[in-house]
């Protein structure tokens, strides 16, 4: 993984260090940890209300 960006970078480590549920809906929180990781990363380009929507969207898949 050392080969990636600190950005993509931080969605794997997301993607890889989030929890497996039984659930079945343990995809919904690793698209939330890539989310969440996005959300983090500091951007000149993305403004700060795209942020809150990420955290938003977050939010709705950890609760399923």
């Amino acid at each position: 993984m050392s080969d990636l960006s600190p950005a993509a970078q931080a969605i794997a480590s997301a993607y890889d260090d989030t929890p497996e549920k039984d659930t079945g809906n343990h995809r919904y929180l690793w698209l939330a940890a890539a989310f969440r990781a996005a959300a983090a990363i500091p951007s000149a380009s993305a403004p700060v209300p795209f942020t809150y929507k990420l955290l938003a969207i977050a939010d709705e898949l950890e609760a399923q």
